[in-house]
């Protein structure tokens, strides 16, 4: 044994990827300390819903006992026409799609989910939190020396990369920069008690407009109503400064159905963010350091699958470490060779579904015909995802 083999795995980012990677790792005995730029550890967000790919993660990585009380389970997934309010589309989300993807699909507080894995790791002998952020690395014989931006330096047996869309590892790993949409989101929780449009109470719910949606789900155990708008930026489209403003948003959805512009009453109207991805790259690792995550691959929203991809890049990167502790980065090369086509679909798909939600004129009325052909109980297009469940089940 070298005496690399006692320095521990240097995650660095505390979000919910870097916090599966941290655990799944710990679980195999590996020493791992997590590096987070937050005095507290605390995820910021709204709502995330969980796919059967990653309720099995999570069930797996120990987390679910903690978070099952926060959790909520919607009966459909839902695709309205926001501007006739007609059906477009179901996926039913109970008996035949469980017995399926032997999981259910919930939604939960992005807090909530942050908490419960925090909780989780605490729990492990072998993960440590240390406030910190990593600035840069550089490779030495046998480890990863890890240079923080308060001019701290640590000693690693590897370093995972796991800080998100503008990720300075990946920056030096990959060279390039988030790819801007022009989609603005805004986003508000409010009282299940008032909202007024209880027709889809109980499910997940897209107002599918021209060049705009708005997605409301239960959290807290039904508690709150999540609301998520997204519009595309005319003022952003002609490289303007000041986009996204107030008016831009109410202005977005004026070909909308009166109910639906009635929700935007929902919103919280004091911050708002553009919507980047990334380019799906051909290598995530150099030497003993790798990307995991957003960090790797941060996909657009439209598939509900970005925190899931960490989860699944996480429960494969400890698998492979653990079948080669003495390589790494052998382990680490395999690690990716197994997820860089899978979250590159992921990438990809997410485009296009989101052009299939704000379709316009003849593109919306060729989405609304061709749905109606569509399995409400078997979802053929995101079929290949939600299997993953039973995929990583055999991961031990």
């Amino acid at each position: 044994m070298s005496s690399a083999d006692n320095l521990p795995f240097i995650v660095a980012g505390g979000g919910i990827g870097g916090l599966c990677a941290g655990l799944a790792l710990a679980r195999k005995g590996l020493p791992v300390k997590v590096l987070e730029r937050a005095p507290e550890i605390g995820e910021i967000g709204y709502g995330i819903q969980i796919a059967p790919n990653g309720h099995a993660i999570l069930k797996k990585l120990g987390v679910m006992e903690i978070l099952e009380p926060q959790v909520f389970y919607p009966d459909a997934l839902i695709l309205v026409d926001a501007i006739d309010l007609k059906e477009v589309s179901r996926i039913q989300l109970k008996d035949r799609f469980v017995d399926r993807y032997k999981y259910p699909y919930f939604v939960v507080h992005r807090r909530d989910l942050h908490a419960a894995l925090v909780e989780t790791c605490r729990r492990e002998p072998h993960f440590s939190f240390e406030e910190g952020e990593v600035d840069s690395y550089e490779q030495r014989d046998g480890y990863v020396e890890v240079n923080c931006s308060d001019g701290r330096t640590m000693q690693a047996r590897a370093m995972i990369g796991c800080e998100g869309l503008r990720s300075k590892t990946r920056a030096r790993i990959v060279g390039d920069t988030p790819r801007s949409t022009g989609y603005v989101v805004y986003r508000g929780l409010v009282p299940v008690e008032e909202i007024s449009n209880k027709e889809y109470l109980n499910s997940m719910v897209v107002y599918g407009g021209p060049g705009c949606h708005i997605v409301q789900y239960r959290l807290r155990g039904g508690t709150v109503m999540n609301n998520v708008a997204t519009f595309q930026s005319p003022a952003y489209a002609r490289g303007e400064a000041d986009y996204g403003g107030v008016e831009e948003f109410k202005a977005a959805y004026d070909k909308c159905a009166p109910e639906v512009r009635d929700m935007l009453k929902y919103f919280a109207l004091d911050k708002n963010w553009l919507l980047h991805d990334v380019q799906p790259a051909t290598n995530w690792t150099d030497g003993n350091v790798t990307l995991l995550g957003d960090s790797a691959h941060a996909t657009l929203q439209y598939l509900a699958q970005g925190a899931i991809m960490a989860m699944e890049d996480a429960l494969v990167l400890a698998h492979e470490v653990a079948q080669q502790p003495n390589n790494v980065n052998a382990a680490f090369m395999k690690y990716q060779d197994q997820r860089l086509n899978r979250t590159a679909r992921v990438i990809t798909t997410a485009r296009l579904f989101g052009a299939i939600v704000h379709a316009r004129e003849g593109e919306r009325l060729l989405r609304n015909e061709l749905a109606k052909s569509r399995d409400v109980d078997i979802p053929w297009e995101v079929d290949w995802l939600y299997q993953g469940a039973n995929l990583l089940d055999k991961i031990d």
